[in-house]
């Protein structure tokens, strides 16, 4: 028997709705790229982890908020008509995930960057130091899809 069909097979439709709701919580490196590179003004960059590797390496243009400190009086200055999107490490960190839940329940709009800083260097994306955003200038590589 098939490992792959041996626990059955979601119906067009219920895949269909999984995906969906996939793309609604997470972005990946390219799209983000795309918009920061376009000046998209509705998407905001969070770094959920320690000022300190923050300062080492950051998503240029990410501002340092690290998912410990959130809370409603210090998210009280962002803006509630922006969508953030968070990030730490990589796969193999919680930071983006545990600062995107804290911002949905304080009523923010917000996705995951998939991979986080891991995949988006992979992908060839420049990163910033110091405690400057910076801005990104150039793409990375093409998204093959």
């Amino acid at each position: 028997m098939s490992h792959v069909l041996s626990t059955g097979v979601a119906s067009p439709a219920d895949a269909n709705t999984f995906f969906e709701a996939q793309l609604k919580y997470r972005t990946d490196p390219a799209d983000l790229a795309a918009d920061l590179l376009a000046g998209e003004a509705a998407i905001v960059v969070i770094d959920t982890r320690s000022p300190e590797h923050y300062g080492k390496a950051h998503i240029p243009g990410a501002i340092s908020f690290p998912h410990s400190t959130m809370s409603p009086a210090t998210t009280e200055g962002l803006a509630r008509d922006k969508v953030y999107v968070c990030y730490c490490d990589g796969i193999g960190c919680n930071g983006s995930t545990q600062g995107a839940y804290k911002l949905a329940a304080l009523g923010f709009q917000v996705k995951e960057l998939i991979g986080g800083l891991h995949w988006w260097r992979q992908d060839g994306f420049a990163v910033a130091s110091g405690a400057q955003a910076g801005v990104l200038q150039e793409g990375g590589i093409a998204c093959g899809c």
